[in-house]
């Protein structure tokens, strides 16, 4: 039989993205399909006071104009997280009231696109203005809410008490900036109603199923009724997990008009009604002894959410699973600020959180004339500190000493502004990352063909993860066939719920579904291999082996707490003359259980490293504090990494599968691959120039 996981196998679906034909949301072709363009507030705050819509409606192409005014129906759904969720808690065009600039007030629905955009800016709009609140230092926080069931406050012990009981203590607050969601595929939908009940929706979607419910409920129909396809993602990150307004609004219309409608962001729309992580300011307060030991560990986040919903950026959620101290002090407050909401975004919470928690460890081992790395390795913690239970499968450690090793860490100069290269400082840091191990229940069909094929089915989806690869490679190596007899269908609702692409744990809930139904399929033929299955069908005409099988979670988390580690080593090249940081080398070590593709699961890591590195050097939306817009509008504006700002990223693996997690062992790699990168740079930062850097993101102005 072939082994072919943990090999480095081909992208499944890289031969229709280099060649276009994979097809995107926006993309799909349905005959009579009209085009929707939005119309978005240009005031923070305030009221609509009267909006006309004469011009628009008269412009050649025009089909119909909605407004608050003739707001086309909808329900407003349970909004519960694991069955039916929208980003917004408001409902699109319920009433005149503007919450933030760039709110959607209206809909222009035309022949051509063109006809749409260019009648959107014919309407007139008068509005009662008042001032908005968009900055952070003016907002009053108050303590946040439960989030997702769990409350956010928590203490363990006495910090106080911790605090005196240390020879040396740190307090030092830091601070991140807005990040916009810019995935390379912008926000799309096209919805096709067949009749006043029967609803097809193409859109860029993390959840197919929950989608599926989703706009079932907001349009009080039969879930049967409701067909979600996505393919294809050209990124997601968090965005495109639920509907937003522009889906739900445009899905309404393509009712009521009874005609196929297609409505597409534009990038200026995407910094108002896409998401964004809000920005924090996270004080870290930390106690030890002269030998390292932490005493104790407090950590309060402030984060701001909008007027139309309430999300807290869980920055404290690292705290109780990275280092061990008997006294702990977990604080979150929230604001609310007259801007889009904040969502979910590539390890959000552990990304910021990490960014503080690994920022005051270096700095406290400055202070105490420790190796970073050795403080680290003498405070990992063995268990869940605020749930309880034991970790299962870690191997921190190992990420740690592996690292400093192919980096070279013991050669690292013990004081700040010791190396240099052609008249520019050199420095080196590092940082621990983490992330939950996640997994939901699953679905997948595998079908075996006479034609020596096996087709494996679920709707689960790829956002440019690799989980067509990641499906045929374990199908590939369950059944003992190559990869390239292996065909996988995900990303339609009709198919078998795969879960969610969302929280790093698509491949670890839906490898244990492809290895059940495998082993089914060729249990019902009454075979070992798919090759006597094969044969099988050839000499009985039978059409097909067909089995649907499930995996889920079970009483686990009663036992065991799930967490992935790793660490990150950098080096950085600071011109203090013109404020230029480039970051020259990078090693990061990772332990997430068993490795399904080597190819993919690298990739992944880069990315989150791509993702981090534009973090901690550019990415900052500022709002201008007269109008509440974001005054960046484009990929153009919107700084981000290209390729000259990146070094050869060297990613390693260590540990083993993790079969208390699940019976494949595996856990997922989407994100942890950003948490601590911004802090192993400020860290490098500090070795390179002895400026503490504690403001993201690093610009050349904090350099000079």
């Amino acid at each position: 039989m072939n082994k072919v996981i943990g090999t480095a196998v081909n992208r499944k679906d890289g031969r229709a993205k280099v060649t276009g034909t994979a097809t995107y949301a926006a993309e799909h072709e349905i005959p009579g399909l009209v085009h929707g363009y939005l119309v978005t507030a240009s005031i923070a705050n305030g009221q609509i006071k009267s909006i006309d819509t004469r011009a628009a409606e008269k412009a050649v192409g025009v089909i119909d104009v909605f407004t608050h005014k003739n707001s086309p129906k909808v329900f407003t759904p349970a909004n519960d997280f694991m069955t039916s969720k929208i980003y917004e808690a408001r409902l699109p065009l319920s009433d005149g009231k503007i919450h933030y600039a760039g709110q959607i007030i209206g809909l222009v629905v035309a022949d051509t696109f063109e006809r749409a955009r260019d009648a959107a800016h014919l309407l007139k709009v008068e509005y009662t203005s008042q001032k908005p609140v968009v900055e952070a230092a003016k907002a009053t926080f108050k303590e946040a809410p439960p989030q997702m069931g769990q409350e956010l406050k928590f203490e363990k012990g006495n910090f106080a008490a911790g605090v005196a009981n240390a020879t040396t203590k740190l307090t030092a607050t830091y601070k991140t900036s807005t990040e916009l969601h810019a995935p390379m595929e912008p926000h799309a939908i096209i919805a096709h109603w067949e009749d006043a009940n029967s609803l097809t929706v193409y859109e860029a979607s993390q959840w197919v199923l929950g989608s599926q419910r989703t706009y079932a409920e907001l349009f009080g129909v039969p879930t049967e009724q409701v067909r979600v396809v996505t393919p294809f993602l050209g990124g997601g990150f968090g965005s495109k997990a639920f509907p937003w307004p522009h889906g739900i609004l445009c899905a309404a219309a393509a009712r009521e008009l009874q005609r196929p409608l297609r409505v597409v962001l534009s990038r200026r729309q995407m910094t108002a009604n896409a998401g964004h992580r809000s920005e924090t300011e996270q004080t870290m307060r930390l106690g030890a002894t002269a030998d390292g030991s932490l005493t104790a560990i407090a950590h309060e986040v402030k984060s701001c959410t909008s007027p139309v919903d309430m999300f807290t950026e869980p920055c404290t959620a690292v705290t109780p699973v990275m280092y061990t101290a008997p006294n702990l002090q977990l604080k979150q407050e929230l604001a609310v600020l007259n801007i889009g909401t904040p969502t979910f975004m590539r390890g959000p919470g552990e990304n910021p959180g990490m960014w503080a928690m690994e920022s005051a460890m270096d700095e406290l081992a400055w202070m105490l004339k420790i190796d970073p790395v050795e403080l680290r390795l003498k405070n990992e913690t063995k268990g869940h500190q605020r749930e309880g239970q034991p970790f299962s499968a870690k191997h921190f450690a190992d990420c740690l000493l592996l690292g400093a090793e192919q980096f070279g860490w013991k050669d690292r100069p013990k004081q700040p502004r010791s190396l240099t290269s052609d008249g520019k400082l050199l420095g080196w840091g590092m940082a621990a990352a983490t992330y939950p191990g996640r997994r939901g229940k699953a679905s997948v069909k595998v079908r075996l063909l006479p034609d020596g094929t096996a087709h494996v089915l679920t709707a689960g989806n790829d956002m440019g993860t690799g989980t067509y690869t990641v499906v045929a490679a374990t199908a590939a190596d369950a059944l003992g066939l190559p990869v390239e007899q292996i065909y996988v269908e995900l990303g339609d609702s009709l198919l078998p719920d795969g879960g969610m692409a969302g929280g790093s744990m698509m491949t670890a809930s839906l490898v244990p579904a492809v290895i059940s139904a495998c082993e089914q399929v060729l249990k019902t033929a009454n075979v070992k291999t798919a090759q006597e299955a094969f044969a099988n069908l050839s000499q009985s005409g039978q059409v097909a082996i067909e089995v649907t099988a499930s995996s889920a979670p079970g009483d686990e988390t009663k036992k065991w707490a799930f967490q992935s580690w790793g660490a990150h080593f950098c080096e950085v090249s600071v011109d203090e003359e013109i404020g230029r940081l480039r970051v020259t080398r990078w090693v990061s070590v990772m332990d997430i259980g068993r490795i399904i593709n080597s190819k993919t699961v690298a990739s992944q890591v880069r990315g989150g490293v791509i993702m981090g590195i534009g973090q901690a050097l550019m990415e900052d939306c500022q709002v201008d504090p007269n109008i509440g817009y974001p005054v960046v509008y484009d990929l153009a504006t919107y700084h981000f990494p290209a390729h000259a700002d990146i070094p050869r990223i060297q990613v390693a693996f260590v540990g083993e599968p993790d079969f208390n997690f699940n019976p494949a062992g595996v856990r997922g790699v989407g994100e942890i691959g950003i948490t601590g990168v911004s802090a192993a740079i400020a860290n490098a930062v500090y070795h390179a120039t002895g400026k503490r850097i504690r403001d993201l993101p690093i610009t050349p102005d904090k350099l000079i």
